[in-house]
């Protein structure tokens, strides 16, 4: 086993997020299982940008979801419009602290208590063209392959998944 990893040991811990943030992401990540979702946090995009969240729905839709914690974390973010070149559905989700208000009506909006999550309103489709969502299919499955690789590596137990139906 070599010394230096290029894969890291826990690609989602970078100290970039706030506890309630984490907790948004817990409740947000619970619902969509729920749902029969499956969801990457911190995931990278072509454009350079990192998604907070991004789920494949069971009918194969891609949806973003951007985490606020905050009022001023959503007042100086300035990327998010972007995010909508990379999903069929962009959703912002926050915890009951936050004013729902002030979040764009054109977007999807999802509210968590770190237990659970519910859409509150749903995101307009806006369907990706298919050279894109094949790219993000496989970055979504090679980031997945890989994270899964690093908690082995790290001696994680991961559960298999053999019988799931599609």
């Amino acid at each position: 086993m070599p010394i230096v990893s290029p894969i890291p040991l826990n690609p989602l811990v970078d100290g970039r997020q706030s506890e309630r943030a984490l907790l948004v992401r817990r409740g947000v990540q619970r619902m969509l299982l729920q749902m029969n979702a499956h969801v990457l946090p911190e995931l990278s995009l072509a454009s350079g940008r990192r998604a907070d969240l991004i789920a494949i729905t069971r009918n194969a839709e891609i949806w973003i979801i951007e985490i606020k914690s905050s009022v001023e974390d959503f007042r100086v973010d300035r990327k998010w419009p972007e995010y909508r070149l990379h999903s069929d559905r962009f959703f912002f989700a926050t915890h009951p602290e936050v004013p729902a208000s002030i979040f764009p009506e054109e977007c999807g909006f999802i509210l968590s208590d770190g237990y659970g999550a519910e859409v509150v309103r749903d995101a307009p489709e806006h369907r990706l063209a298919p050279a894109t969502r094949k790219s993000l299919l496989m970055r979504f499955a090679r980031a997945g392959a890989a994270r899964l690789l690093a908690a082995e590596m790290a001696g994680v137990s991961v559960p298999s998944i053999e019988g799931e139906s599609d």
